[in-house]
This record gives structure tokens, sequence and C-alpha cells, in this order.
């Protein structure tokens, strides 16, 4: 029986709280305000308006096996299967939580402050899902097929999409909740733009210390991360130094900075971020 990594386990874990967080902000903020705020959730929500306490979750669900479906025949095996889990969990949360919280109306008259949350909370969940190397599926698989076979990008079909999701609240929940749909099409692009960009930053870290090998050695060691080492000459002193250069994370760079600064305060260190990082350890090309 193959032992899962540590890495697996956190991964899978990942998935299913950002599934939950994802949920949970439909469930108790999106669904009772009628903010139909793109994707599947929201093609769910105005789809349940025709049936009389129809789950949106189970909605959701029938609507994504039919997406997986087209999307094994469209897109092949490969470039759904990553979608499955994902999908089916998401679905399964939102279901599950309409039984047990059911709400029939909003649960403040802030609608402001709930459409806040509808956004954040399902955000910052599917930034965590995608973090983890998943997806929820569902309209994300739509616009991938529409981008194979009439050249329309990913980004503009699911923006598209999206939007034609809030422009029917309109039509069935009145124009305040089109109004506030609209608004959070566009609160969550740039949410998950801003979460995913710093879930992936990395600290590119560059030092020039007299004391290379203890430092090099906590890194490699301590850290358990590499680096790459080159000479250089100072320009001022003229003598040959040691440059390492690394990446880290966030924890990582500041645990390194403690060391260097006990081991050699007088090195020389710059740190920049870093969102694209490709290579072993980090994200690689497919």
């Amino acid at each position: 029986m193959k032992t899962l990594s540590k890495s697996q386990i956190l991964n899978f874990l990942g998935v299913n709280l950002g599934c939950f967080m994802f949920a949970l902000g439909v469930v108790v903020f999106r669904n009772p305000n009628n903010f139909a705020s793109g994707g599947m959730s929201g093609l769910s929500l105005l789809i349940s308006s025709f049936f009389a306490n129809a789950p949106v979750g189970a909605i959701m669900m029938v609507l994504n096996v039919i997406v997986l479906v087209f999307g094994f025949i469209f897109l092949g095996k490969r470039s759904v299967a990553g979608s499955v889990y994902g999908t089916f969990a998401l679905s399964g949360f939102i279901w599950i939580l309409e039984i047990l919280i059911p709400l029939n109306a909003p649960i403040t008259d802030a609608h402001f402050m709930e459409l806040i949350y509808s956004v954040f909370l399902p955000g910052f969940g599917m930034a965590l899902v995608f973090h983890c190397g998943a997806n929820t599926g569902g309209t994300d698989i739509v616009a991938q097929i529409l981008s194979k076979y009439f050249k329309i990008k990913v980004a503009t079909s699911l923006l598209a999409t999206d939007f034609l999701i809030a422009l029917g609240a309109g039509l069935l929940f009145g124009v305040e909740a089109m109004l506030y749909s609209v608004l959070g099409v566009l609160m969550r692009t740039f949410l998950m733009d801003f979460v995913m960009e710093n879930l992936k930053t990395r600290k590119v870290v560059v030092v020039i210390s007299d004391k290379s090998a203890e430092i090099r050695n906590f890194i490699t060691h301590e850290i358990n991360r590499g680096a790459t080492i080159h000479k250089a000459h100072g320009a001022y002193s003229n003598r040959e130094v040691d440059v390492i250069t690394t990446v880290l994370s966030r924890r990582q760079a500041i645990k390194l900075q403690q060391f260097i600064k006990d081991t050699d305060p007088a090195a020389f260190i710059t740190i920049s971020n870093s969102t694209e990082i490709i290579g072993n350890g980090f994200d690689r090309f497919d």
C-alpha cells in the first residue's frame, strides 16, 4: 500500500479547507442575498429560482457532472482529471451546508458587507485550492473548451460567462441583485489575482559574506534548500568574495536573516520578491 507524503496530505487538507471556505461564503452570504457573482454556483442559484426548495448544491452537482462529461470528451482525461475531486467536494460542501444552515433570507440588513464576505470567503478558498494544485472545474472547463475550439482566451471566456450570469440575476431577482452581482464579479477577479500572486511569492536572497561556508551549510542542512555560489570581485576592495543566491519562502528567509545576523553582522544581503520560480522544488513546466 502506497504511503502518502506529507505534502500530499497537506494538499488534500488544503483543497478541502478551500472548498469549505468557498461553500460557506456561498451558503451563508451569496445565496440568501441572490448574489449570482458568476461561476457554476451563480448559475445554479439562477436555476434554483425555477424550482421551489431545490438545493443549489444539488443543482450544482448535476451541472458539474454534465460539464465534466463534456470536458472528458472535448479536452481529454488529462485536462479534466485535476478537476474531478474539487468539483464534487465543492458541490458536496454546499449541499451539506444548505441542510445544516437553512437560510431563506440574509442574516443582516448590511447587503454590501455581506457582498464582501460572499466574495472574500470563496475567493480565498478558491485561491487555496489552486495553490494546492487542484481546481473546482465548472465554468473553468467551459472556458477551456471555448478556448480550444473558438480560439477565445480562457480569461476572456470566464469573465464574459461571469458577467452573463450576473446580468441574469437582474432578470430573476431585480436590478439591485444584478448590481451587487456585477460588483461581486469585479471584486472576485481582483481578489483572486492578488491572493494568487501573494501565495506564489518567494524571496530571492543574495548574500555576500566572509562566512559563506557557514551560511551555505545553514541553507542546505537547516533550511533544506539549494543555493548557487559564484565568485565576484568587490569594486571598492578589489578582493574576491563568495556570492550566495537562494530562493526561499518568507519564513525561511526570516530564519536565514537571523542566522546571518548572528553569524556575520557585516554581511551584505539583498532580498527581492519573485512570483514565478520554475525548477527543482518549485513549479515546473508541463
